[in-house]
């Protein structure tokens, strides 16, 4: 087939036995050349990440306490001392956890600190498969505004062409201050798909714990349908409203070249997982959706006015309020008199959402202004929803018979999506209908 890219994520990481399984999936094929992972996750329920706890460390060298930091240090060494022993080779960890205690210690801030898993995890799995070790910072780049530069493709096309094969770490690169930069949580994804690009590779393989993309969540739905192909477009939507298989932003980089991704189960490797493409060759009457997916923690912030649609600006000054506290609105739905701003309640903390409606208030005089808080969105994203009468009229009709009141309806021009908005409580019964009425 071609060059492949492989990334391991966390559960893949996550002791030296399931290190060496992974080293065994990778060597079981040739072609796949360029590895890149996450720090160790959790072995167990109740365990804690490796991130998890670099992210404490950083905190408590933050906040002086040097005694808890220490402790806490320890037990991320203790950690990789105990993936080495597992491996049964001296890997030489030690020197660099020593290295990354003293660099943290000496003030190299808090994205060094949580790049440390990921970095020490890729020099372990480099040691496991006698490949050279190549440092994400060499060629991944940070724009001032926390963007991915595009230069990075460039430079790790030629950082990379002088290594057959080659162990990256995942989830960081280089920022314009010339310091360790992470990606968001789950960014990971993102560097393997900035490898694959750099590469060209024919297929990016994102190894996991679970065997391909489900229709939703399973701890929701049991045994959901597992899809055997979807569209990056469909990816995007579904991931960003939570689910995680992988990172939204992951797409990108490997979309513009049309690079497939291939989601695979570490512990099922036999198994087919999704494919996830540029086109998914599916029957359209075969699947009308492709997924559901819900997120909660949002606030609908309403105005109405008589006129909107004429005066001049309206939105522009409403969304002027929201530029101006750095926040960004999930969904824009609108009538001809009224508008609504879905803004995640993470935006909203400490007296900003009093905050926001006075200065709504002072811009645009609404003739009623008010919000709803604690709604979840949940999203039904399929390609074939365009093409079939009635798929609406279906997803209300499920919604309706459970019982479920919706406060907000917004779909894309695309018509890609159906978002509904229900309460909080709501959510797992909503998917859960939707799901009944499209798969069973």
């Amino acid at each position: 087939m071609g060059l492949k890219v492989c990334k391991f994520g966390g559960t893949s990481m996550a002791s030296g036995h399931i290190i060496l399984s992974a080293a065994s999936i990778i060597e079981s094929d040739a072609e796949r050349r360029y590895v890149v992972v996450s720090a160790p996750g959790k072995r167990f329920s109740g365990d804690i990440k490796v991130t998890d706890l670099l992210y404490k460390c950083s905190d408590e060298f933050e906040a002086g306490d040097i005694a808890a930091f220490k402790e806490t240090f320890e037990k991320i060494r203790v950690r990789f001392m105990n993936i080495e022993a597992e491996i049964g080779k001296d890997l030489n960890i030690k020197a660099g956890l020593d290295e990354a205690e003293n660099e943290i210690l000496s003030g190299a801030g808090r994205d060094y600190c949580a790049s440390r898993g990921e970095f020490l995890a890729a020099k372990i799995m480099a040691a496991v498969l006698g490949v050279p070790f190549v440092d994400a910072t060499e060629f991944v780049r940070f724009k001032a505004d926390g963007g991915l530069d595009e230069k990075t493709f460039e430079l790790g096309a030629e950082v990379l062409a002088k290594y057959p094969r080659a162990v990256i770490p995942g989830f960081y690169g280089l920022g314009v201050d010339g310091k360790v930069k992470t990606f968001s949580r789950g960014g990971g994804d993102i560097s393997g798909s900035i490898v694959a690009r750099s590469v060209m590779a024919s297929l990016y393989e994102n190894w996991t714990d679970v065997s391909g993309f489900y229709a939703c969540d399973p701890r929701i739905v049991n045994s959901p349908k597992c899809m055997p192909e979807i569209s990056y477009q469909e990816l995007r939507e579904l991931s960003y409203m939570g689910a995680n298989v992988l990172h939204s932003e992951s797409i990108f980089p490997v979309r513009s070249a049309g690079i497939p991704i291939r989601i695979c189960n570490t512990f099922r490797p036999e198994d087919a997982g999704t494919y996830i493409v540029k086109s998914a060759k599916r029957k359209v009457s075969d699947n009308i959706v492709t997924g559901i997916a819900g997120k909660k923690g949002f606030t609908a912030i309403t105005l109405e006015k008589s006129l909107m649609n004429a005066e001049v600006g309206f939105v522009g000054k409403v969304l002027s309020v929201i530029e101006k506290h750095g926040i960004s609105f999930e969904h824009l739905p609108s009538g001809i008199d009224s508008m609504s701003l879905v803004i995640d309640n993470e935006f909203l903390k400490d007296g900003i959402l009093q905050t926001l409606l006075e200065e709504f208030t002072a811009a645009v005089q609404p003739d009623r202004l008010y919000t709803h808080e604690n709604i979840a969105l949940v999203a039904t994203v399929g390609h074939g929803m365009t093409k079939n009468v009635g798929t609406s009229a279906r997803l209300f009709k499920a919604i309706s018979e459970a019982g479920i009141n919706v406060n907000m309806i917004d779909q894309g021009s695309s018509e890609l999506d159906i978002i509904v908005g229900v309460e909080n409580e709501d959510c797992a019964d909503c998917i859960r209908a939707i799901y009944k009425e499209f798969f069973n």
